[in-house]
């Protein structure tokens, strides 16, 4: 490895660009990653941090099963934030019992495992979920959970001791890349030096005006706007976890794919306003003792993504902060902070996958998925572009 030359160079710093480095570097290859802020400050760093396989349907299962696996033997080398701590699907009327206890069966057929837990072992091991709420749950004890913030940046310094043959580069927007010879060559915005590589993955997250914006333009992508909070540290809150209750039962796609009751079960006339928003209620205790507790989505085509603004509504928070309190009991005002959070996505396709030619590759608008599904796709994804 040179200073300029590569074999890979990955545009972006988030989770999807930095486990493609990542599998590169276990591949034997010398990797240069540039990101274009002071550090990752995307959809990598705005999400809730649960590692939720059980939440994905087809191959996105298996790329996320195959992500704990690759979150664990990392952790054991360096702390990423990893926790293994599990996952709960909390229901709350008959409707929702009977799509989880459909997505169990569907799980005990191929052996993932998963545990129907009745109202009474609710309580006893979430004593802060309201006892009017849970009707009965299912818990995946393998899922863990990571620290967003955290996580990233203790990755790339994983990397960084662990490849000798790994550069990485903050504060480099990237703003040329183009085929020539046998290579390609990259250039950064505002700066006389250029890089070269066999190859380059661009992993673009929701930055779509400075690398081959016509092509996005007509991509069919949406960005998604989130708003979470998180609340004030609270030790003595016994909610460890991944907690995802009825409207995340109502709304992931495990349930819709293999509950066959998914489509007939009817809509609580509460539920209905909250749907609007795209609001479903998650919880997630953080090292701190903080709660995040969130979300919803409004979306924007990827030509407008500036619509989406960057205030938040205090209508949304208001509906989401009356939801979580009917499901537990703590006081979910007592909030330190507030944020949006933005990932694009495509409605018709998992991720956005791009070979302008043998050299040039663009995966993004992998959704919410990224934090569960990165590390497992980006090494079939190195395997499949190395191929």
């Amino acid at each position: 490895m040179t200073d300029q030359h590569f074999d890979l160079i990955v545009v972006g710093g988030g989770i999807l660009g930095t486990f493609h480095a990542y599998h590169a570097l276990l591949a034997g290859k010398s990797v240069l990653q540039l990101e274009k802020d002071n550090y990752p400050v995307g959809a990598t760093v705005r999400n809730f941090g649960q590692v939720v396989p059980s939440g994905m349907e087809a191959e996105w299962f298996e790329y996320g099963v195959a992500g704990l696996e690759i979150y664990r033997n990392i952790q054991q080398e360096f702390d990423i934030s990893a926790r293994n701590n599990g996952s709960v699907y909390i229901a709350s009327d008959e409707g929702e019992q009977t799509l989880i206890q459909e997505l169990k069966a569907h799980y005990d057929l191929i052996g993932y495992q998963a545990t129907l837990l009745s109202k009474e072992a609710v309580l006893a091991k979430y004593p802060a979920i309201k006892s009017d709420y849970a009707k009965e749950a299912l818990y995946f004890p393998q899922e863990i959970s990571v620290e967003p913030e955290l996580m990233i940046r203790r990755l790339h310094q994983y990397m960084q001791a662990k490849f000798a043959n790994y550069r990485l580069l903050y504060d480099s927007p990237v703003t040329t890349c183009e085929t020539k010879g046998t290579g390609v060559v990259v250039g950064l915005q505002n700066k006389a030096a250029t890089f070269t590589a066999e190859k380059v993955i661009i992993c673009n997250g929701y930055e779509f005006k400075l690398l081959y914006p016509e092509l996005f333009s007509e991509s069919g992508i949406v960005v998604s706007k989130l708003q979470m909070m998180r609340s004030v540290p609270m030790a003595n809150v016994a909610l460890e976890g991944n907690i995802l209750t009825g409207l995340t039962i109502r709304r992931y796609e495990s349930f819709e794919h293999y509950c066959p009751s998914f489509k007939s079960i009817p809509t609580p006339d509460a539920y209905e306003e909250l749907k609007k928003w795209g609001i479903h209620i998650l919880f997630k205790k953080a090292t701190d003792n903080s709660i995040i507790i969130g979300d919803s989505h409004i979306y924007a085509g990827v030509n407008n993504f500036d619509d989406l603004g960057f205030d938040l509504s205090h209508h949304i928070n208001e509906l989401m902060l009356k939801e979580a309190g009917r499901i537990v009991d703590f006081d979910v005002r007592k909030l330190q902070t507030t944020w949006a959070g933005f990932y694009p996505q495509h409605p018709a396709k998992h991720i956005v996958a791009y070979d302008l030619d043998q050299k040039i590759h663009i995966r993004t608008a992998i959704g919410g998925k990224g934090m569960t599904a990165s590390a497992g796709y980006a090494a079939a994804s190195i395997k499949k572009i190395y191929s």
